[in-house]
């Protein structure tokens, strides 16, 4: 399950946009995974046990257990919206290599990319996903260890002169001290943003919470869960690696895109055979994330809009739902990673994909805060605490994006949910 859960929110963002990271700037995106093994450790004893006690199968129904299913239906919605956009970006950047190696349209390959995802997650649900994951998280670690090597025997001198050239240019800093909240990679917005941003994801996603609840205990379930913390922050440092070994072999190039640069690598500078372990590579890393996140999508709408109306509906029609479901959204987050296309020129797409979950992750972080330490708040301000602090994230976003950097919007919409939940309660009690 450990495995299973690092390869789900590795994706092709960590294989091809991580290494351009590094080729345009420096190792500072480890300042993030510090806080996302920080916010693992927080969600591990927070929430884990409330999800485990109440013996749940989505993470919304704590909430409905507190604020009713009306906020059951809302978080669950904001799931699916934010599922759908931050996937379909991933998936966009799955397609480039394709293109690259076949000369098909991004569309054409985007939708290849997506009916062979679908398959295997329609016919064999979450235990297919969870093994299948397993196995292709190894197969892309081996394809970033391979890049490694291979970068070192194409550079003069090899990682000793990758390693001094970074260094001469400045690109080994990994902290950054400065209190500039505009800056997305200092130490605090890293531990702190990063901190939050992971427990927003690791403890509100059913994407990630779906696999917790399938381990078989509490025990496990911690386990699986801060171990993979530790996993990621290695995984970053390989692909940041990699970007660094681009920087020297390309010299510094710029690129219309950062995601192009390692993929433009595998397909023009490898050999035949290792070329096509590093696409394979590519595809394992993109399709872990999208099975789970169909599945996620579909057991979502059975469970939290189907069935939750429907008390005596039995398992079985529940999972017909379900499979209808995965149709449904295999075939959205195709359609919306064709429409982003256009819009991809406008930064990485891993920094895209997180600035968008980050939007709304602070005002699920909230609510479920709430849910565990202010179960006396209403059903309605609840709601209404988880409205108001996804828009006034989207209106930091929208308004002053350069000033507040996006690894500090899920501490933001937390701190303005829980407030305004706080607030709301202490008005309603007065009034009573």
């Amino acid at each position: 399950m450990l495995l299973s859960v690092v390869a789900t929110e590795t994706s092709t963002l960590t294989f091809l946009s991580i290494p351009g990271v590094a080729y345009t700037g420096t190792l500072g995106f480890l300042q993030i995974a510090f806080g996302y093994v920080v916010g693992r450790i927080a969600v591990a004893a927070w929430l884990l046990p409330a999800y485990r006690e109440g013996r749940l199968r989505t993470a919304y129904e704590l909430l409905e257990r507190c604020f009713g299913i009306g906020t059951r239906r809302l978080t669950s919605g904001i799931f699916m919206l934010t599922r759908l956009l931050a996937d379909s970006v991933r998936l966009f950047a799955t397609a480039i290599p394709l293109s690259l190696v076949t000369g098909w349209s991004l569309a054409l390959s985007v939708v290849v990319i997506g009916g062979a995802t679908f398959l295997y997650t329609y016919a064999g649900g979450i235990r297919a996903v969870v093994w299948v994951d397993a196995a292709q998280m190894g197969l892309y670690l081996a394809g970033g260890l391979i890049a490694l090597a291979v970068l070192g025997s194409t550079v003069a001198g090899g990682w000793g002169e990758i390693l001094r050239q970074a260094g001469a240019a400045g690109k080994l800093r990994v902290i950054d001290l400065s209190f500039d909240l505009g800056r997305p990679y200092t130490l605090w917005a890293g531990v702190l943003g990063g901190a939050f941003l992971t427990m927003g994801s690791h403890g509100t996603d059913q994407l990630i919470v779906q696999r917790l609840l399938a381990c078989r205990d509490l025990r496990a379930s911690r386990r699986a869960l801060v171990g993979s913390g530790l996993v990621v922050l290695a995984q970053f440092a390989l692909f940041l690696l990699v970007g660094l070994g681009l920087w020297v072999h390309f010299s510094g190039v710029a690129f219309e895109r950062s995601d192009e640069i390692f993929a433009r690598f595998i397909v023009e500078a490898l050999p035949p055979g290792v070329r096509g372990l590093l696409i394979a590579a590519v595809f394992a890393a993109a399709m872990s994330t999208l099975s789970s996140s169909i599945n996620s999508l579909a057991s979502t709408t059975a469970y939290d809009f189907w069935s939750a109306t429907r008390p005596g509906a039995d398992e079985a029609a529940v999972l017909r739902v379900g499979r209808l479901a995965t149709w449904a959204w295999a075939a959205l987050l195709t359609l919306a990673a064709i429409v982003f296309i256009p819009l991809s020129r406008y930064g990485a797409a891993v920094e895209i994909s997180l600035g968008i979950a980050s939007l709304v992750y602070g005002g699920l972080l909230g609510a479920f805060g709430l849910a565990r330490f202010r179960p006396d708040v209403g059903a309605r301000a609840a709601r209404v605490a988880l409205v108001t602090g996804i828009l006034g994230v989207t209106a930091v976003w929208v308004f002053a994006r350069t000033l507040v950097a996006w690894p500090w919007y899920v501490l933001l919409g937390t701190a303005l949910t829980a407030a305004t939940g706080t607030l709301l309660a202490s008005r309603e009690t007065g009034a009573g």
